[in-house]
């Protein structure tokens, strides 16, 4: 009888769920978020981010229960399908800010004459739109990680019907998207 080793760790590993901060393989990890800019070293989303140094934006935040009681993080305990779960919901509200921002808020960020409020944020500051652009194709890019995860396992995607709203919605605004046409 011939035994497929890799296949065998894989399923035995498969529910396990290895901590970011001290790489134990726990059955569930505390969900939760944080502002603290050493916390980013710890939030999976914040990957892509630049800077870590100084952020501090709310961030999720995964932990095992002891890495998390030492830390001081709340939150909740969940599984693997549970930490996808707050992984795929905390990336859509974040692509929501990219869409909201893209659409109206960067307006209140910058200082531009009243003449100028109707151009688009590429017309009035290039550098940032490339920025804010690139951030939001990392976070498409992470949506459809997580999308493939559920789908690889046969789950059920929570709220399917949320990608087809951002992307008519994005697409509306005349942005490229990963997620659709």
């Amino acid at each position: 009888m011939q035994i497929d080793w890799q296949r065998a760790i894989n399923e035995i590993l498969s529910g396990e769920i290895c901590c970011p901060r001290c790489g134990a393989l726990v059955p569930e990890v505390v969900v939760g978020y944080s502002r603290a800019a050493s916390a980013s070293q710890f939030a999976p989303l914040c990957q892509g981010c630049n800077p870590h140094e100084e952020c501090d934006a709310r961030k999720l935040v995964l932990l095992c229960e002891a890495c998390a009681h030492e830390l001081r993080l709340r939150g909740r305990k969940v599984n693997q399908e549970g930490m996808m779960v707050a992984l795929l919901e905390e990336c859509r509200r974040n692509l929501e800010e990219s869409l909201d921002y893209l659409a109206e808020y960067w307006r209140e960020d910058l200082d531009i004459d009243p003449e100028d409020m109707d151009k688009r944020l590429e017309e009035a500051d290039p550098e940032l739109f490339t920025q804010e652009n690139a951030w939001r194709r990392y976070l498409e890019e992470q949506y459809l990680k997580f999308h493939h995860w559920f789908r690889e396992r046969s789950l059920r995607i929570p709220n399917a019907a949320w990608r087809s709203e951002y992307v008519e919605e994005i697409v509306a605004l005349s942005y490229e998207t990963l997620l659709g046409d």
